[in-house]
């Protein structure tokens, strides 16, 4: 099987922003309506394991750690007041949604891929979001980024080949040149080439020789890869088999009508059907 990991946070926001720029226009469930679009096209492709992170609250732990990491503030109220309708819109489409607050989307992202990797019967995880520190997840061609914006997939190879440095070394990498989305700056003098090489030479900050970075820099590179590397220890399922669609809840109808797009349960029943033949067809054989 295949398992699909959605960041659901990014996938609003991108919607939001999209329709927008296209038709100049706020909806007020426009936003909610663009990530279901896509995840029944998932469904209708062939997808059969899928569950959507999302950042319940924009703030985490990580806030408490370093005062300027990324908030809230700033988001428009029309994004925002879409954020529990997109996790409720979810669910009654049947798909697993993890409402993070604690940890971030992106934590649960990690989590659900650690899960789903070390189980046998998962051929392969597809993380689908372009955000750079979810390539510290990527294994081999095992557990991939899939940015579907742009049609791109990134391995292992692809992950070096862009950034300089194996997945596992990305916390590292981003301590070094920062991650402006998420608000730390980085060392100063440390670009993306520079932090490449000096990485592939000594491996982790914490190996590097102090007359490569200085004390002071060495405590601000620890905290910023602190902020960078995501956690993978959040159970958020117990088998993988909890993430298989098994059909929308009854209140779907209601709710595609309620987003605006009621074409969304013609979708989705056509797609109930086909499940449900295709089970009888493998209870009779």
């Amino acid at each position: 099987m295949i398992v699909h990991l959605i960041d659901g946070t990014y996938e609003l926001f991108r919607h939001f922003y999209g329709l927008r720029r296209f038709k100049n226009t706020d909806p007020p469930y426009g936003a909610v309506a663009g990530v279901l679009r896509g995840v029944t096209k998932m469904l209708e492709e062939g997808a059969t394991h899928i569950g959507v992170a999302t950042d319940h609250v924009i703030e985490s732990f990580r806030n408490g750690l370093w005062p300027h990491y990324k908030t809230g503030a700033g988001i428009e109220a029309v994004l925002r007041s879409q954020f529990i309708p997109l996790e409720e819109a979810l669910a009654a489409l049947g798909v697993v949604v993890w409402p993070m607050i604690e940890l971030e989307a992106d934590d649960a992202l990690a989590s659900a891929a650690h899960l789903a990797a070390h189980d046998e019967r998962v051929e392969k995880v597809c993380i689908w979001t372009p955000d750079k520190d979810l390539a510290q997840c990527v294994v081999g061609d095992r557990v991939i980024q899939v940015d579907g914006r742009r049609s791109l997939i990134r391995d292992a190879k692809a992950v070096r080949a862009k950034f300089g440095v194996v997945p596992a070394f990305i916390p590292d990498y981003l301590a070094l040149v920062g991650d402006s989305a998420d608000g730390y700056p980085g060392i100063a003098g440390y670009g993306p080439k520079t932090a490449a090489q000096l990485i592939d030479r000594y491996g982790r900050i914490e190996d590097f020789p102090l007359e490569i970075l200085k004390e002071d820099n060495l405590v601000t590179a620890l905290l910023f890869k602190q902020l960078a590397t995501l956690r993978s220890d959040a159970l958020l399922f117990d088998d993988v088999e909890q993430l298989r669609w098994r059909g929308a809840t009854a209140s779907f109808p209601s709710v595609a009508e309620t987003i605006g797009d009621a074409s969304l349960a013609t979708r989705v029943l056509d797609l109930e059907k086909r499940l449900f033949t295709r089970a009888a067809q493998n209870q009779s054989s």
